[in-house]
């Protein structure tokens, strides 16, 4: 027998009840489309990047993650359509930032927990 599952079926109910009603009115389907954009290897980085730099143009995001303008501005668009990111244009260059400091925590406490199974795993 599996040792990670209970071995009989009791649940608290009052704790369930609870948790139930925390969690009723929660949209959980925002936040999986957050996660979901930033589970994409070439995005998170494109974050991280962003994280580091108050914005970065297009052309420069294709530069650090080696990839094409097109490419690199398909997952920039994506991030925006997302709220993750915002951009500015200026004259011919366009220039992308986090969308707030939200998400900069969370791209950097995901760093940091990565950091943290390497260092435990």
């Amino acid at each position: 027998m599996a040792q990670d599952i209970c071995e009989v079926y009791c649940f608290d109910e009052e704790k369930v009840k609870r948790v139930k009603e925390r969690l009723s009115p929660i949209n959980a389907q925002n936040m999986v489309k957050i996660f979901k954009a930033l589970a994409d290897d070439t995005r998170m980085k494109i974050a991280l990047a962003l994280c580091g730099e108050d914005e970065l143009c297009v052309c420069d995001v294709a530069n650090i993650i080696g990839t094409t303008v097109a490419n690199a501005s398909h997952h920039l668009r994506l991030l925006r359509n997302m709220g993750l990111a915002k951009y500015r244009k200026e004259g011919k260059l366009v220039f992308y930032s986090l969308d707030d400091e939200h998400v900069r925590q969370l791209v950097l406490l995901a760093l940091e927990h990565g950091k943290e199974g390497k260092a435990h795993g």
